[in-house]
């Protein structure tokens, strides 16, 4: 699959699935797993409006973290809030246990000084809500 082709796939399911989690490198689609995902970089995350031209966010988020989404433990994240419907792209990583994750979460929200809204667990099609909704910066 070529890039083009792969940035309109990520685009089109995370609309119509509320997310993704790929390779942009191989333009692999991760199958459901039941580990909870959530950004190991958070600084690096978008948080974007619905109207944002999706395809055009994706490429240039995509450039700019190249060298974090190529981690052996990274990916392409992609969710859509379920109440404000902003898009948020990430560098992702995931940890089985959800203490563990919701733990590693913590520490690595204080570390690079933004907090992580949630973690998702795609097998499990679940959200977990890390901090009130009104303190997500």
């Amino acid at each position: 699959m070529n890039f083009e082709n792969y940035l309109k796939k990520v685009a089109t399911e995370t609309r119509m699935q509320g997310g993704t989690a790929s390779k942009p490198a191989t333009g692999e689609f991760l199958p459901p797993r039941d580990v909870w995902s959530f950004p190991k970089y958070p600084s690096r995350t978008a948080i974007l409006p619905p109207v944002v031209d999706l395809l055009t966010a994706l490429r240039e988020f995509i450039i700019r973290n190249e060298v974090y989404l190529n981690e052996a433990d990274c990916w392409l994240g992609t969710w859509v809030h379920p109440t404000t419907q902003e898009y948020y792209l990430d560098v992702a990583t995931g940890i089985a246990d959800m203490e563990a994750a919701r733990e590693m979460a913590i520490k690595v929200s204080a570390r690079e000084g933004r907090k992580i809204v949630a973690m998702f667990n795609s097998m499990r099609n679940e959200t977990v809500f890390l901090f009130g909704e009104s303190d997500r910066n």
